[in-house]
């Protein structure tokens, strides 16, 4: 016997976790070698702190971010760019089911130090 019955109520996502979620995810993308410093906006002086290298904007159930990234100094800056919007969308959207509209990235520098051996 299955009763299928539906439930209402509603699931609020803190924007700490979308947060959480873009960061991890560009920063697992190969050529990013960090998360850069967000520009010092002058206008809105009481506007909650922004996540270092992460500004969402939540409309409706739709999700506009954007990513200040440093890249490594040996790959394509246009390739790491386009792996960033196509991972973060895909896990933006899968984990928590909401719509991204746009993915904005700011190569605010670039890596010339040696890698780690």
């Amino acid at each position: 016997m299955t009763d299928t019955k539906q439930l209402s109520g509603k699931t609020t996502i803190a924007p700490d976790v979308l947060v959480a979620i873009a960061r991890l995810t560009t920063l697992s993308v190969e050529g990013v070698s960090k998360l850069a410093a967000l520009p010092v906006d002058v206008g809105p002086l009481f506007r909650k702190p922004q996540h270092e290298g992460v500004r969402i904007e939540v409309i409706g159930n739709e999700v506009n971010v954007d990513l200040y990234v440093i890249v490594r100094r040996d790959c394509n800056v246009r390739d790491v760019s386009r792996a960033i919007q196509i991972q973060v969308a895909r896990a933006i959207s899968e984990t928590v089911g909401m719509d991204v509209g746009k993915i904005n990235i700011h190569v605010e520098d670039i890596d010339y130090s040696e890698p780690a051996a």
